[in-house]
């Protein structure tokens, strides 16, 4: 008995015969650059930071380039964007170089000395996590001569109801808790740093349109309740993200209209707004998850006690959120098809495994996918974030795939 699978991106769902990607067939992208590949169509980014300013007019987007750093596609979303959102001093050289360091923060408990110099050189944003953090940053920009830029992330007490990771309402490494967070930022001011704001941060991957509606709304309640405890306008309150992308059997995209409307409405009526305060919301999965699509290429069809098993080139240690091993507590297999035969009827019932010696190593559980023999390619759908950087790419000495950028031929 096969079990199902998520659904397959819209920019995908309606093809049929080979699966082409940003104007190439999937055969064609790993003729040209081998197997295992991810390819990351940018048009489709385009798309979607299009959709996110019909429904937001006059909030910053801001991209977390954790979801995806491949330096292509960083630079065709970076002029799209009014900021670039990091999370170590790698991800903040990434992101200068396609991007005024004036729109770059830089979140992450654990930073280190040499980090938090980096960004105070630069004239990042550093969204402090504790109030250590803090003193070791002032203490920095008084040695260096220069005047740190200092936002505080807040542990909320608020969770983003739904979501896949929850990052607020509980103890956490993740920010100032909110009782706390008004003397940090007196603290801040009074010593001579440029304050730059609150990045608060209830949750990710979030499908309950509603529970993102209420969320934000008490979100930009605790900014105004510290604001007021603080003495301070911030100039900035990053609303976090957590919009959510449909993985799974069931799940469904979340009405970002809906969640515009209310976000619009609710902010016009702020004091916070009144008195100068600005807005943003950092996304990532959201914004690149349905770009990306990873191939790999059957090399045995295997039987075993009445089960078969397509065994690929690729697997976990490139894609290691579709073998169930990237914080999902039950598994569920991701979209997936055999990309030559996007039309034709389900008829085996098909456990697509990988190449490492580990029974974790497996990308789709007993899916019911057309015939596929060896040479042909799979293809994992919603590739596009946390996929090769959040990958155990070293596990057992395997090369690492290839990505290359899609643009149109």
């Amino acid at each position: 008995m096969s079990k199902p699978f998520g659904p397959v991106p819209p920019p995908f769902a309606a093809q049929t015969g080979m699966l082409t990607i940003g104007g190439q067939t999937a055969d064609t992208w790993v003729a040209a650059h081998g197997s295992p590949l991810f390819v990351y169509d940018p048009a489709i980014v385009a798309q979607k930071i299009a959709a996110f300013r019909a429904a937001f007019p006059g909030i910053d987007l801001h991209y977390a380039i954790k979801a995806n750093p491949f330096a292509p596609l960083l630079a065709a979303i970076a002029p799209l964007v009014d900021g670039l959102d990091v999370a170590s001093a790698g991800e903040l050289a990434k992101a200068q170089a396609v991007k005024p360091a004036a729109t770059i923060s830089f979140a992450g408990p654990g930073k280190r000395d040499a980090e938090l110099e980096a960004a105070i050189i630069a004239g990042a944003t550093l969204n402090v996590e504790s109030e250590g953090e803090a003193r070791r940053a002032l203490a920095i920009g008084t040695r260096v001569g220069r005047t740190p830029q200092l936002a505080i992330r807040v542990n909320p007490d608020i969770e983003l109801k739904g979501s896949g990771m929850k990052m607020g309402g509980r103890p956490s490494p993740f920010g100032v808790d909110s009782e706390r967070a008004a003397g940090l930022v007196r603290a801040i001011v009074g010593a001579g740093a440029e304050w730059r704001g609150f990045h608060i941060f209830a949750g990710s991957q979030a499908l309950d349109t509603e529970a993102l509606v209420e969320t934000q709304a008490a979100t930009l309640a605790l900014a105004e309740r510290l604001s007021d405890e603080a003495g301070h306008v911030p100039p900035l309150v990053n609303l976090g993200g957590g919009f959510g992308i449909p993985y799974f059997p069931g799940d469904v995209p979340v009405a970002i209209d809906r969640i515009g409307a209310a976000l619009a409405e609710r902010i016009a009526a702020s004091p916070l707004t009144a008195s100068g305060a600005g807005y943003a919301i950092e996304l990532g999965r959201w914004l690149v998850g349905e770009c990306g699509v990873y191939l790999t290429r059957i090399v045995d069809r295997k039987e075993s006690r009445g089960e078969t098993f397509l065994v690929v080139d690729g697997g976990m240690h490139h894609q290691l959120a579709a073998s169930g091993n990237f914080g999902t507590v039950v598994r569920r297999n991701y979209p997936v098809a055999i990309a030559h035969r996007l039309s034709e009827p389900a008829s085996d019932a098909v456990s697509v495994v990988g190449c490492l010696c580990t029974p974790l190593d497996r990308l789709a559980d007993r899916v019911a996918l057309p015939p596929a023999d060896v040479g042909d390619i799979i293809a994992i759908f919603l590739a596009g974030a946390y996929g090769a950087t959040a990958s155990p790419a070293a596990f057992l000495g395997h090369p690492a795939p290839a990505e290359v950028l899609a643009t149109a031929s």
